[in-house]
């Protein structure tokens, strides 16, 4: 499995962000060719240390690389990280990787 993992920095209006992210970013994302599952966190993000600095955290699933990196170069790929990027607060992250089970 190859996954893409979104970690969303607090925002500076955290429901204008919510709203979008439900009304504008999940439907882009859920038409990337190859996705196998996304999901979105709820509630509060918390580290051992307390409350973290991150408002949300996406996972989007793949079946492997290849098939994630033409799903990231497709149309709709595209606008999807073009949407992305007005949601990305500074310290926001974007990460890809490969998955195995153990």
């Amino acid at each position: 499995m190859a996954r893409v993992l979104v970690l969303y920095a607090t925002p500076p209006d955290p429901a204008a962000f919510d709203q979008h992210y439900t009304d504008v970013h999940i439907p882009l994302a859920q038409k990337l060719p190859g996705l196998q599952k996304f999901d979105i966190s709820t509630g509060p993000i918390n580290s051992p240390a307390g409350p973290s600095a991150f408002h949300a955290i996406a996972t989007l699933t793949f079946a492997d690389m290849p098939t994630l990196a033409t799903a990231l170069s497709s149309p709709e790929g595209h606008a999807a990280a073009a949407d992305a990027q007005t949601l990305m607060a500074p310290g926001s992250q974007l990460l890809f990787f490969d998955t195995r089970e153990v």
